[in-house]
């Protein structure tokens, strides 16, 4: 169960932590958990990674017998979370759920981070943010993005973001490299504004998650033409990827995700006991539905995979964002 925990349960919980943390690591991994679960949430309630963390988090409890707190701590593109997590013992009683932002991209972002990204967390699940359509306005005579580069060429042509540096800018920008365009990206604070745009023909299009757009999809105030990685939506089975219609630009392979991480000193034994938890949560009945309502395929993946992505996609997308020329914070 998720629960809040009063002030003397703090002082408790800290003074065993104290103890804890003079045992060696594999007493410690032999007694987790030993005490109460303290997720903190980078990101705003309300929100998709809050919803998994809450979701997932139910699910670790049940698992453990311990409650599991969630504490939103939003702020810097999750860097205020990330900071307080990093200092927390790393007896895997304190975890972090965030974003590939928090991850990858705060690295060229911000010119000086109280964080290391890649040295002060030990990576234990990854989680699909979902597929990020791109959608035109409905009086925008495109189906596909042959059809969408022919008006564009004829047309000024304004895309919506969600943000500087976020994966819709790098859409807009890869759509002007691969099809010799000169698209305008416009940058919102956050989907909602940016979709009412796209809705209303206040610009053309934008690329977002398939939850915040629904309302404009079903509508028919817009229309999804292509799809990011390899793989096609199973809610938007008839749209195809970008790669099948000929766009091989890397920003359209690489996946935004939410995760979950603890610090960086965590045991092995604790990382892989919450990566086999996670996994066997995204079965769950409860984790399909919310994964069905955000259009999403993927249920959480364990350790393993999370690292190779990091490896793997991590160079990947510093390349992307740096590549929007945009001045560090």
């Amino acid at each position: 169960m998720i629960v809040r925990a009063s002030r003397r349960e703090l002082l408790r919980y800290g003074s065993a932590a104290a103890a804890l943390a003079a045992l060696p690591a594999p007493a410690i991994a032999q007694a987790w958990p030993s005490k109460p679960i303290r997720i903190i949430c980078g990101y705003p309630a309300g929100g998709l990674t809050d919803t998994f963390a809450r979701a997932y988090g139910e699910a670790i409890s049940q698992k453990t017998g311990q409650p599991v707190t969630v504490e939103n701590k939003a702020g810097a593109s999750g860097a205020i979370a990330a900071e307080q997590v990093k200092s927390a013992p790393p007896d895997g009683h304190t975890l972090m759920w965030t974003i590939s932002t928090t991850m990858i991209m705060n690295k060229v972002l911000f010119k000086k981070l109280p964080y290391d990204p890649d040295k002060d967390f030990v990576p234990i699940s990854w989680m699909d943010a979902g597929h990020l359509p791109t959608i035109v306005n409905k009086n925008v005579p495109a189906n596909n993005i042959k059809e969408f580069a022919a008006y564009a060429r004829n047309n000024k042509v304004s895309l919506g973001t969600y943000g500087a540096g976020s994966y819709s800018h790098c859409a807009v920008e890869a759509l002007n490299r691969s099809l010799e365009l000169k698209m305008e990206a416009v940058h919102y604070r956050g989907e909602a504004p940016m979709w009412i745009d796209v809705g209303s023909g206040a610009v053309q299009g934008g690329s977002g998650s398939y939850a915040a757009a629904a309302g404009v999809l079903q509508s028919g105030n817009g229309r999804a033409i292509a799809v990011p990685t390899n793989t096609r939506m199973r809610k938007l089975p008839d749209v195809a990827t970008f790669l099948e219609q000929g766009i091989n630009d890397k920003a359209f392979q690489v996946q935004g995700f939410i995760c979950l991480v603890g610090p960086a000193a965590m045991p092995k034994d604790i990382v892989i006991k919450l990566s086999d938890m996670m996994v066997e949560a995204g079965k769950s009945e409860r984790i399909q539905k919310i994964l069905d309502t955000f259009g999403i395929d993927t249920a959480a993946q364990d350790h393993v995979f999370f690292e190779k992505v990091l490896a793997e996609q991590g160079p990947v997308w510093i390349e992307l964002v740096k590549s929007l020329n945009i001045e560090p914070q």
